[in-house]
Formats: C-alpha cells, sequence, structure tokens
C-alpha cells in the first residue's frame, strides 16, 4: 500500500509537488506559532480574537516567499544534498527575525502583546518541521534497500566535483550510486547530491557491500600521470573501471557530462600529451597533395584521418589490400573533411606508384606500407626483403624522380641493432632514404627525404594489445613471451600527431625519435589489461583469480628489449619537446652494392644468402656511423 502511495507522489508533475509542499510549509509554520504560544501560556485553545489570528496567519505569509528566494521549492526533496540543511536554517531564521519585527510593530499599535520567549520557541519548531520534514521525505522517497541495488546496477563515482555530482544526478535513473570517493579529506564523510564521500580505501567495502562492478572516473580535467596512478589503484579491485572525457571534448561539446568512454590501455601509459605545433602542421599539410603508402593499415590510417583534418588539397590513399583501402575511404567520405583518392596498388609495382604520384600531383609522401610482423616476416624472408627493402626504393625513387617536396618514412626501434628480418629491412629502409636525401643535397632540389623511429603502437595491427583483447574475451589464459620483455609504447593518435610534424622539422636525411617515455613490462600491460576489464589475475597467490597469464618463451628473433638510439647521448632535440633528431652519420657508399646483391638473391629465391647480405651491410654501416 505504501509503495503504491509512494510511486503515485513521485509520478505527480513537479508543480504539483511543489504547490504541496508550499501548502504544507502555511499549515507547519501556522500551527508551529500557535504551539509556541501554546507552550508559553501553556493554553492549547484556539484563539478567539482577530488580533491574534493576524499575528498567526502573518507568520506564513512572511515565511512561505522567503522559502521561495532562497530556494526551498527548487531542490529535489528525495535527492536533497547535506549542504541544504544551512540554507533551510538561514530561511528559518530569516522567516523569523522578519516575523519578530512586524509582531513588534503590532505591538506598537496596540495589538496584541508577543511574549519574549515565544520567537525562540517558534524558531525552534519551524527549524525541527521545515527541515525535518525535508529530510524525513528524502529517507522515505529514495529509500536505499538491498532489493533496489539488485535491481540496478551498482557504481560509485570517482570524483565529487561539479562533473561527478551532474554525473550522479544522470545516471540515478538507471544505476544505484553506492557512493562517490574523493582524495579531498574534506569531502569524507559529507554528502554531496544526497550521496555519501568516502575515502579511496574504502572502496574494496563498498565494493563487497554493494556489490559495486563499476567505478567512473569523473574528473576531466586530469593529469595523465595522475589519471594513470588512480586507475592502477582502482582497477586492482576487480571492477571495471570508466571515465568521463576529457575536459577539452566536454568544452568542445565532442562528449556530454552524461555520455562516459571505457578506460583505454594507453590512458595507463601516464603519458603528458603536447598540443600539436599548428605551425609545423601547415607547412606540412595545409594546401598540399599528400600521399600515405600502406593507407589501411594501422598506422596509415590513423595517419589519413590526422591528415584530412589538417586541410591538405587532396589526401592519395595507397594501399595494397581491397577491404582495407575500401574502410578508410569510406571513413574519409563521409567526413567530408578533404577529397580523397583511393589508389589500389603495391609499392612494390614501380609503374603504379610513379602513376599515383605524378598524376595527382604529389607533395608530400609518408611511406608507411611495410610488413610489420616479426614472426611472419621471419618466416617468409624473401616477401619481407621485397616490400619493406625494394618497395621503399621503388617509393622513393619515384618521388624523388616526380619532384616531391617531402618524403618521411615510418621506421621503428626495431631498426636499431636488428635481430630479427623485419628490424633489418626496416634499417635497410632508412638507409635507402638517407642516401636519396644525400642526393637531394648535392642536385640540389631542395628536396627533403627523413624517418621517424618510434616503438610499439597501442592497438595497431600486430601488437599484443588486440591479441590480449581477444584473450581476455576468450576467457584466458593470456599468452606472453617473457615476464621480464620491455617494449616501448605510444598511443597510436600521439604517434600519428608527431609523425607530421617531424616531418615539418626535416633538414634532409634526418632520423627523428619520438619519444617514447619510459619502457613498459608487457606481463604489467597484462595484468592491467585484466584489471580494466573489471577481472583479476589468477596466479600463486591468487589462485581464484580470473585469468591466468602464461609465458610461452622467446620467439625468433625477438629481443628482451628495444632500442630507439644507438647512442642516446648524441640525440639533439628539436623545436618540438617529444621530438629528438639522431646525429648525423656518414654517408654508405656499399649500399648501392648491396642492392644489387640483394636483388640477384630475391631472384634466385636464395633466402640464406639474402639474410646474410641483410646483415652484412647493417653490421658495416653500424661500425661506420651510427643513426
Amino acid at each position: 500500500m505504501f509503495s503504491k502511495t509512494r510511486a503515485r507522489i513521485l509520478a505527480l508533475p513537479r508543480r504539483w509537488k511543489r504547490a504541496i509542499l508550499v501548502l504544507f510549509d502555511i499549515v507547519v509554520v501556522s500551527v508551529a506559532l500557535w504551539a509556541s504560544f501554546a507552550l508559553r501560556f501553556d493554553r492549547w485553545t484556539m484563539p478567539a480574537n482577530l488580533d491574534t489570528w493576524l499575528i498567526l496567519l502573518s507568520a506564513p505569509a512572511i515565511a512561505v516567499p522567503i522559502f521561495i528566494r532562497m530556494g526551498l521549492y527548487r531542490a529535489v526533496v528525495r535527492y536533497l544534498p547535506e549542504r541544504a540543511l544551512w540554507t533551510m536554517l538561514q530561511a528559518v531564521t530569516l522567516a523569523v527575525v522578519l516575523w519578530v519585527l512586524v509582531a513588534f510593530l503590532s505591538q506598537m499599535t496596540g495589538r496584541g502583546i508577543v511574549p519574549r520567549s515565544v520567537p525562540i520557541i517558534y524558531w525552534a519548531l519551524v527549524s525541527i518541521a521545515v527541515i525535518g520534514s525535508r529530510f524525513a521525505a528524502k529517507w522515505l522517497f529514495w529509500p536505499i534497500s538491498r532489493k533496489l541495488i539488485l535491481q540496478r546496477p551498482a557504481v560509485v563515482i570517482y570524483g565529487a566535483g561539479e562533473a561527478g555530482t551532474q554525473l550522479a544526478m544522470s545516471l540515478r535513473a538507471t544505476h544505484f550510486i553506492a557512493g562517490f570517493i574523493d582524495d579531498d579529506t574534506g569531502l569524507h564523510r559529507r554528502e554531496v547530491a544526497g550521496i555519501r564521500v568516502y575515502p579511496r580505501s574504502q572502496l574494496s567495502n563498498l565494493v563487497q557491500d554493494f556489490g559495486v562492478k563499476q567505478v567512473i572516473l569523473s574528473m576531466p580535467s586530469l593529469s595523465a600521470s595522475r589519471r594513470k596512478e588512480i586507475v592502477a589503484s582502482v582497477s586492482g579491485h576487480g571492477v571495471k573501471v570508466q571515465s568521463l572525457p576529457g575536459i577539452t571534448d566536454l568544452v568542445t561539446g565532442k562528449y556530454l557530462v552524461s555520455q562516459i568512454r571505457e578506460i583505454e590501455i594507453d590512458d595507463l601509459l601516464g603519458r603528458s600529451s603536447v598540443p600539436p605545433d599548428l605551425g609545423l602542421i601547415r607547412e606540412m599539410i595545409v594546401g598540399r597533395t599528400v600521399m600515405v603508402t600502406g593507407a589501411g593499415g594501422s598506422i596509415g590510417s590513423e595517419l589519413c584521418r590526422k591528415i584530412a583534418q589538417w586541410s591538405p588539397q587532396r589526401l592519395v590513399l595507397f594501399e595494397a589490400n581491397e577491404f582495407a583501402l575500401y574502410q578508410i575511404d569510406k571513413e574519409l567520405a563521409g567526413r567530408n573533411d578533404a577529397a580523397t583518392i583511393a589508389v589500389l596498388g603495391s609499392v612494390t609495382d614501380r609503374a603504379r606508384v610513379r602513376h599515383a604520384i605524378i598524376h595527382h600531383g604529389v607533395d608530400v609522401v609518408f611511406h608507411a606500407a611495410a610488413h610489420k610482423h616479426v614472426p611472419l616476416v621471419e618466416a617468409n624472408v624473401l616477401e619481407g626483403i621485397q616490400n619493406n627493402v625494394f618497395g621503399t626504393k621503388t617509393v622513393v625513387d619515384a618521388a624523388f624522380d616526380a619532384g616531391v617536396k617531402s618524403f618521411v618514412l615510418i621506421s621503428t626501434d626495431k631498426a636499431v641493432r636488428p635481430t630479427n628480418v623485419m628490424g633489418g629491412t626496416k634499417r635497410w629502409a632508412e638507409l635507402i632514404v638517407r642516401e636519396k636525401a644525400a642526393e637531394a643535397a648535392r642536385t640540389g632540389t631542395s628536396q627533403r627525404f627523413c624517418a621517424v623511429r618510434f616503438g610499439n603502437v597501442l592497438g595497431s595491427n600486430g601488437s599484443v594489445v588486440p591479441l590480449f583483447k581477444e584473450q581476455i574475451a576468450r576467457g584466458g589464459p593470456l599468452t606472453l613471451t617473457d615476464p621480464g620483455m620491455t617494449r616501448y609504447f605510444m598511443s597510436i593518435h600521439e604517434a600519428a600527431e608527431l609523425i607530421v610534424q617531424a616531418g615539418a622539422l626535416s633538414e634532409g636525411g634526418d632520423v627523428f625519435l619520438l619519444d617514447m617515455g619510459q619502457p613498459m613490462l608487457i606481463s604489467d600491460l597484462a595484468e592491467n589489461m585484466i584489471r580494466l576489464a573489471g577481472l583479476t589475475v589468477r596466479s600463486e597467490t591468487q589462485p581464484d583469480g580470473d585469468i591466468e597469464i602464461v609465458a610461452t618463451g622467446k620467439r625468433p628473433g625477438e629481443k628482451m628489449y628495444e632500442e630507439l638510439f644507438y647512442d642516446a647521448a648524441t640525440a639533439r632535440p628539436t623545436r618540438h619537446p617529444k621530438i629528438l633528431r639522431a646525429a648525423p652519420a656518414s654517408d654508405d657508399s656499399s649500399l648501392g652494392s648491396a642492392l644489387h646483391e640483394l636483388s640477384l638473391a630475391l631472384a634466385q629465391e636464395n633466402e640464406l644468402a639474402a639474410r646474410n647480405i641483410l646483415f652484412g651491410l647493417i653490421v658495416e654501416t653500424d661500425h661506420a656511423g651510427r643513426t
């Protein structure tokens, strides 16, 4: 019966609820004043003269307008915050003071006498009635019951600021808000928007008591390092961690406060983002015709998305994979950011590459096309060399002959002291670009050829992140080669922005190194991904965990750690804090003859000879002058 009545009251229009509150306050204030006189005179009878009635009726006439002005009828009672207590107390005190003033003026005109104790009794009774009734209604109409918790998913909001309050109001209809977590000790044990605020140490109790499976970070202006620390701490409780969008996305209207997003693994890198240098981007992209090889790959497609935003004249998408080309072309065509031209072809096809560059009048080339998966290239040496080495030479030669102004090779940290074929082929690609830059300098063409070297990109094709996601979805186990293996990691969005800016910094023949921060253990990455999924790691110390991590041993050609530099001490800063320039190296006069020998080995399908030539030249050039 009570539940039905409560539901009917909650279903009333807002204006009807306000009217009920106003009528309630009129009755309460009048009764409280009458009770004050009754207590003072110890006479519980209704007033018999007009003067007393006027004094009684003046109380609600004074109080209600003050209550309206102080906002007592604007708040939703069942979500009444704790701080509303002080507002109501101020409103009641002001109403009593003004009534005393009116009563005093009435005495001067001879209309009755008000004893001095009556205002004090009146203030106490009205305070108890008005404030107590609100919080009683809140308790009645917003019950915290175990049944309610089971009906709706329980969440904890990390951050009790303005964004957290708005998020809580948005989620209340569909979620049970178990509480706020906030690091501000001044808020602990208080209520914000009717929700209790707890310290971080209480999260495990909230998870256990209310079955919390989701924690939402509501701090859009949080720094990257602080976010990393909080996410690492929270995710250890076996809950799924989500986040409000960044403050920039909220201000620009890209997201609303009510829209939450998944915490991605790159949120745990703790990298502070640096806004792009618009001068470098304008110089490289604006008004130019840009071609991206490997446009359908992970790096190539992200480059295309970024470039399309920066007003190129045309964007040529060069890709050998038909479906990948279709996907990125369809995506960019739907955004109308730039005129895109899809070209299906391989970088090893000299005629196709030359036609694409000359026919479309390409000014800038970003060469991202390559076979990058280490074990696959190790098992297919000849194809890896054909695509990565001779494909690069084909594109470089075509760009030089067509007068392309800027050429940027996307390289990798595996090109430094390579131990596998993929790394070796990318080192050769760097040498080919450097040789072409030297030729451009000798002939005075003012063309710029450079390479940009960086580590692993989170989420790229062939990286461990998609593999780990698939394994988590299957219930595990997660497989890694060695628990002690480390890699540099960077988000794909940051890498694409820095590549473009590095190209604009080129003086010809440069090898740019992107600041990758500190290397990360692959085992830490695996554990973080399990925790971000709201699961726990199964181990000897925690045998009841959800997903196990299994070491399978190093694969052929893999290194325990990667390097970005041959000699970090020789790296020079540039005008961009995240981009370094490797020290210049001597020319490689033997590259031409080595390319000829390597071509013969491919023609003869002699894999052993091709390997020997590949690594032989690298040893020779590394001793002659490292980059």
